[in-house]
């Protein structure tokens, strides 16, 4: 073995044994793919064995692969370690944050929050990645986030929650629209309209069509955009009315021509929480985010 191991080209290749594929490990790396492919290379050639079998679909872990990954993911876990203990002998609260967080998190209240942070902590950097709350949760449990956001969910005792927001539904209608005259909409009522999806098979989506089922109603979807921007645009078109999160409704700045009433159920009552990874010590800028941003 001539060439060095280092431990930033383990992170790089076990992010694309993770993602099965280089292109979405480049992404959550916030590094080139180009450039993520030849440290791959470099580290193939340090240890004289292909770790990976690449292909169109994506890549897939050799033997060789499946070893360098187990043990790569020890040493980062090591390393992470290490960083703690030596970050917390002195007062600095310095180092960058992972965090992951859903898309009501992201839109409705990040951006202000972030802000206050790094006004509060200058030293200190917040890499974000946006997934749904499932996802988010994984990567805490895959000790890829430091910090998760999102919709309250169940999870193991490796992951400590705290409440982060409140986030109910509502049904966002045009005005004029027949429902728009209510103080509140019933989930049945809003069931014998077109509705615009978010995110087709996403944690949104997914939970509204169950809530569907649980009622025993199809619903009718006009169609189905990828952003909550997109929703309201469709809606002040005309196309339909959307189910969507307080916090999204209200960040659209186009809102003169559609109307929100609350979604009058039970289950339209949603917290958002902070999910960290449990560790002693946590890192200081870590647990100075989670002070910051408790509810």
């Amino acid at each position: 073995m001539n060439r060095r191991i280092d431990a930033y080209s383990l992170r790089l290749f076990a992010a694309a044994a993770q993602e099965g594929s280089i292109v979405r490990a480049a992404a959550r790396e916030h590094i080139a793919p180009s450039a993520l492919s030849r440290r791959l290379a470099d580290l193939e050639h340090a240890f004289g064995t292909p770790l990976l079998v690449r292909s169109p679909r994506g890549v897939v872990l050799t033997d060789a692969g499946q070893l360098v990954f187990g043990r790569g993911l020890q040493i980062d876990r090591e390393l992470q370690q290490l960083a703690r203990e030596v970050q917390s002998l002195g007062g600095r609260v310095a180092g960058n944050v992972r965090v992951w967080a859903n898309m009501s998190a992201v839109v409705g209240f990040l951006p202000e929050r972030l802000q206050a942070l790094l006004a509060q902590y200058p030293d200190v950097r917040v890499s974000l990645h946006e997934q749904d709350t499932p996802e988010v949760v994984r990567a805490c449990l895959d000790d890829r986030a430091d910090i998760g956001l999102g919709v309250h969910t169940e999870v193991p005792q490796s992951i400590e929650r705290w409440h982060f927001a409140s986030d109910p539904l509502l049904v966002v209608l045009p005005r004029g629209h027949a429902l728009a005259r209510r103080r509140a909409v019933r989930f049945a009522e809003a069931m014998a309209y077109p509705l615009i999806g978010v995110r087709s098979g996403g944690s949104l989506d997914r939970f509204v069509h169950a809530q569907a089922f649980a009622a025993g109603q199809p619903l009718q979807m006009a169609v189905s955009v990828s952003s909550f921007d997109a929703v309201c645009r469709m809606v002040e078109a005309g196309m339909g009315i959307a189910i969507i999160p307080h916090s999204a409704a209200a960040a659209y700045a186009g809102s003169r021509r559609f109307v929100r009433r609350p979604l009058d159920e039970p289950w339209a009552a949603r917290e958002l929480c902070i999910y960290a990874p449990r560790k002693t010590p946590r890192l200081r800028s870590v647990q100075a985010v989670i002070e910051a941003w408790r509810g």
